[in-house]
């Protein structure tokens, strides 16, 4: 429909117009190219992260702190998340992939893009070589990232390329939702909220922290069971925090 034809299904003074600035129109002509090239599919896991949750408050409470009081780290269930998904890709290899016409390209390592949500737009900051990094390291970088994200003071180098992504939507309740896939990476992790919910265990009903995860694969460079071998390595990964941080 043409602007003037969807102006027309609303009453004169009903709205008003906010024209698009350029972070607006280039999310839009990136995630419509995405949608309209990048074959997607979709796998999902419910994640236990209970052993995450213990482990990250015992880590928090151990931090050094400054004479401030203030302490060095402070990880969230985002940082896990991070590493986990870095090392999921170094141990299944072929899904850190990107597709180009000419060949596949094989990414070394793990550069993870994190969704960061802007007034009128969002940007995907990376964390370069992830893999390599501690959690706390992890945990710093990424709210370095942010906050110069928000402030607009990112350089492109800050924010272009990358392997894969992360969105995590988990902090505004929401339990699972997929997310589009940025170019020219083949994967992206939609990340919901942590909840408790009932399971089954042993025969007996029992209380778990779950939270599911939903990842978006580019088909061109990564097949269904590629793609779910590499979720269900972030599964065993997210599940046993203690590999994290070894």
């Amino acid at each position: 429909m043409s602007d003037a034809q969807i102006r027309a299904l609303y009453e004169d003074g009903s709205y008003e117009t906010v024209p698009h600035d350029g972070m607006r129109r280039t999310i839009a002509q990136r995630l419509t190219a995405s949608v309209q090239t990048v074959p997607h599919f979709y796998v999902t896991v419910d994640c236990d992260i209970g052993k995450l949750m213990a482990a990250r408050e015992e880590i928090n409470a151990a931090a050094p702190k400054d004479k401030d009081g203030k302490p060095a780290y402070k990880l969230s269930v985002n940082d896990f998340v991070i590493k986990a998904l870095a090392l999921a890709l170094q141990r299944v290899p072929d899904a850190n992939a990107s597709w180009t016409e000419a060949g596949m390209l094989k990414h070394k390592h793990s550069d993870i893009g994190v969704a960061v949500a802007l007034p009128g737009g969002l940007i995907t900051p990376i964390v370069r070589k992830a893999e390599t990094k501690s959690l706390s390291a992890i945990s710093n970088e990424t709210r370095d990232l942010a906050a110069r994200a928000r402030a607009r003071k990112l350089k492109p180098t800050e924010y272009q390329g990358g392997t894969a992504a992360v969105s995590n939507l988990g902090m505004y309740g929401i339990r699972e939702f997929s997310a589009i896939i940025n170019p020219p990476q083949a994967c992206i992790l939609a990340v919901g909220a942590a909840e408790q919910r009932a399971v089954v265990r042993a025969g007996a009903l029992a209380v778990a922290t779950l939270m599911t995860c939903t990842l978006s694969v580019d088909h061109r460079a990564v097949d269904g069971a590629l793609g779910a071998e590499f979720l269900a390595a972030f599964k065993k990964l997210i599940e046993s925090p203690i590999a994290l941080l070894l």
